[in-house]
């Protein structure tokens, strides 16, 4: 069965809902996990007044019973708490008061393209579905989608490696490679970055933009760790790995580029420093020194730890507004100001996570199948028998 995600609701409207489809039975789910990864998603230095209001947590509503998967579409719902004070302008049924319009798309936001495009005259129509809200609901979803990759030996982390002009040193050549321990602590961390000085560093510097009434982007890093090799395809261009990949992190609101591996610095290097040249040994098996294609080679994953870095620029709704025009009158006006947080970098990689997640589970079903997590598991072990893959544990 083909793996399916949707999500549906709006940002201030009753609440969120995620849908899970094609996970095997059997899988086991846990309450604490699942809304651990939704608080994960409010973590971060910069988040604005929604976070202080919003509690999130998913309640299952279908396809799970007694903590097991049923083989059934999984539903899970979050409740948005702001949705008493947005009742009457957000409820989904008419209400005898007076709800002002809003006319004032912001630059760099859905707002005015998605009116044109589906001929509304609020752009509220627009704005509350397009809002970065909806995350709730896929990070849901990503949790349950993580569950079944931990069965298979795979863990997803993410961390912050840039916000604005303050960028983590470049790891030297000679360190280690990351490993799941190196993560224990980086939810702790205000910006969920894994070097301290450079934590500080973006921490003053969101401090200095917010007071200048400025948002600020960065960039994120998602790590999958105990892949096999050969996930995706190389044979037709819609299933190979990178593309998907691509595609699920551009996905999420205000990620403008992606890189896979070493990314765009592959592009200035010769040929003979972008490759992973390849190795044999009794004990190892194959294996590669170095990991400069982030574990994707030929559109299938290598069975190295896959790194694929997000580029976020900074968010459209500014607390010293941007110039826009009123839709109504066609007349010069500031955008739209609503509560805003000054940078989500933070937040934005635990969706990486989510959507890494999906992309690589949808992977593992097309590939072995199975209608029960043992059919799964037992496939995966076979597969790894084949081709004599040796991995460490992540």
């Amino acid at each position: 069965m083909a793996l399916r995600l949707i999500t549906a609701g709006e940002s201030h409207g009753p609440g969120l809902t995620c849908i899970v489809e094609g996970l095997p039975a059997g899988l086991a789910l846990d309450e604490e996990t699942l809304n651990r990864d939704m608080a994960r998603r409010q973590l971060g230095h910069g988040r604005g007044g929604r976070m202080k209001i919003e509690r999130d947590r998913a309640e299952v509503t279908g396809g799970v019973r007694h903590g097991q998967t049923l083989g059934g579409p999984i539903a899970l719902q979050i409740a948005n708490r702001d949705y008493a004070n947005w009742e009457e302008r957000m409820n989904p049924w008419p209400v005898e008061a007076d709800v002002p319009e809003v006319h004032l798309p912001r630059p760099g936001h859905a707002d005015l393209v998605g009116t044109q495009k589906h001929g509304f005259g609020d752009v509220r129509n627009v704005l509350e579905r397009a809002s970065a809200r909806e995350t709730a609901a896929r990070v849901a979803g990503g949790a349950v989608l993580r569950a079944f990759l931990r069965v298979l030996g795979v863990e997803i982390r993410s961390h912050v490696v840039q916000i604005g002009s303050v960028r983590v040193p470049e790891r030297a050549a000679a360190a280690p490679p990351l490993a799941v321990a190196d993560f224990d602590g980086v939810d702790e961390d205000p910006v969920r970055c894994l070097d301290a000085e450079s934590s500080r560093a973006m921490v003053a510097h969101i401090n200095v933009q917010r007071k200048a009434n400025e948002s600020l982007g960065g960039v994120f890093e998602v790590i999958a760790f105990g892949l096999v090799p050969g996930l995706g395809s190389h044979v037709s261009w819609e299933e190979r790995l990178d593309g998907k990949l691509a595609g699920a992190l551009c996905s999420i609101q205000a990620i403008k580029g992606v890189g896979l591996g070493e990314g765009f610095d592959l592009a200035g290097k010769p040929g003979s420093h972008a490759h992973d040249e390849i190795f044999w040994s009794d004990e190892r098996g194959y294996y590669r020194e170095s990991n400069h294609a982030g574990g994707l080679e030929g559109g299938m994953t290598t069975g190295d730890p896959l790194y694929a870095r997000a580029a976020m620029k900074p968010l459209p709704t500014l607390t010293k507004p941007l110039r826009s025009v009123d839709i109504a009158t066609k007349q010069p006006a500031q955008a739209l100001r609503e509560r805003t947080d000054s940078c989500t970098v933070p937040a934005a990689g635990v969706v990486g996570e989510a959507m890494v997640a999906f992309v690589l589970a949808e992977a593992y079903r097309t590939k072995f199948g199975g209608d029960h997590i043992d059919d799964v598991g037992a496939a995966v072990a076979a597969y790894r028998e084949r081709i004599d893959w040796r991995s460490p544990p992540p």
